[in-house]
């Protein structure tokens, strides 16, 4: 990796805890998921431009793959919380 790519994917997330067998119980730690996945799956667009723009189209088009990857993950943690919410539920029932 180059040292565009590097700056541009090197920031922690802090949104979830480093432990990768946590356990998602709440609608919140839905969310959390998510947001970690979105940012990144930025993380990996930048990465790709950065790489893109140093002509280095094989490290472009892996953060590519790998950043939609992260978005796909992301939208399904966002469904998992959008349908686990009590509250859309009564979004839902009432006809909004």
């Amino acid at each position: 990796m180059n040292q565009h790519t590097d700056t541009a994917f090197g920031a922690d997330d802090a949104f979830l805890p480093q432990d990768t067998d946590v356990d998602f119980e709440s609608v919140g730690d839905h969310h959390r998921a998510a947001a970690h996945h979105f940012a990144a799956a930025a993380r990996h667009h930048l990465a790709a431009a950065a790489a893109d723009d140093e002509g280095d189209t094989e490290t472009a088009d892996r953060h590519s793959f790998l950043a939609y990857r992260q978005r796909l993950n992301g939208v399904q943690y966002a469904e998992i919380a959008v349908m686990d919410s009590e509250s859309a539920e009564d979004v839902i029932e009432s006809g909004l």
